[in-house]
């Protein structure tokens, strides 16, 4: 026989008690001895009818099974309608932030593209000393493209309908000379902006990650550097 539980206890005391007090308020006064004790026999009958049907019949706790179980079916599919949102959601989110990155490296000549074969019209080189032609400063070329790759916003800025041209040719990547104070660690600039200088040395917090050392007239990349600009 299934458990009763302490809910259930209570329920069956308050029918058994409070059913028959309120019938014999009503009716037990006004009557003699052999009628209140057959209308006791029948409360009594009815009450333990009543406590049968509902808590020792079978078909009575199989209609509670069968109940339980749909409202636990409800629960299972809205939770695993949930948990599917939540991986979908996620998954979702965490592709495109991992989309995201992936763009964010493929801009500014970081790509991790083996520049092979090298174009003829790029005329400058990774290690290379440079300097700015309009604003002065010198820096060390860390890697280029063969046109600026760079977010649409970036361009619209740097590039108004004026130079929309310059979009299309050579971009470098600068590692900027400390020793200039121009603020800015790093630099993504088109070829004609740039000439090259040989004999001076580039100071910068980053430099070693890119170059072994410096010869006197450039810089020598690092061997990871070589495999992308095998030609420079």
């Amino acid at each position: 026989m299934p458990h009763i539980s302490a809910a259930a206890a209570l329920q069956i005391c308050v029918l058994l008690s409070a059913f028959p007090a309120q019938y014999f308020i009503s009716q037990w006064y006004g009557t003699d001895s052999a009628q209140r004790i057959q209308i006791t026999e029948r409360l009594i009958i009815a009450s333990w009818s009543s406590f049968t049907k509902s808590y020792l019949s079978p078909d009575a706790w199989a209609d509670r099974l069968k109940l339980w179980l749909s409202k636990t079916r409800t629960y299972l599919n809205v939770g695993l309608l949930i948990l599917h949102f939540r991986s979908w959601y996620y998954g979702e989110k965490k592709t495109k932030i991992g989309d995201n990155e992936a763009e964010t490296h493929s801009y500014f000549a970081e790509s991790s593209d083996v520049r092979s074969p090298k174009p003829e019209y790029i005329h400058f080189s990774v290690g290379q000393v440079i300097v700015h032609k309009r604003f002065g400063y010198s820096g060390v070329i860390v890697g280029w493209d063969i046109k600026a790759k760079a977010p649409e916003e970036w361009l619209r800025h740097k590039y108004p309908p004026a130079k929309q041209d310059l979009k299309d040719t050579p971009h470098y990547r600068i590692l900027i000379n400390k020793v200039n104070g121009f603020g800015k660690s790093t630099a993504y600039i088109p070829e004609e902006e740039i000439t090259v200088i040989m004999g001076l040395e580039v100071h910068h917090p980053d430099i070693k990650a890119y170059f072994s050392g410096y010869d006197g007239s450039r810089y020598v990349m690092q061997p990871w550097l070589k495999k992308f600009y095998p030609h420079d």
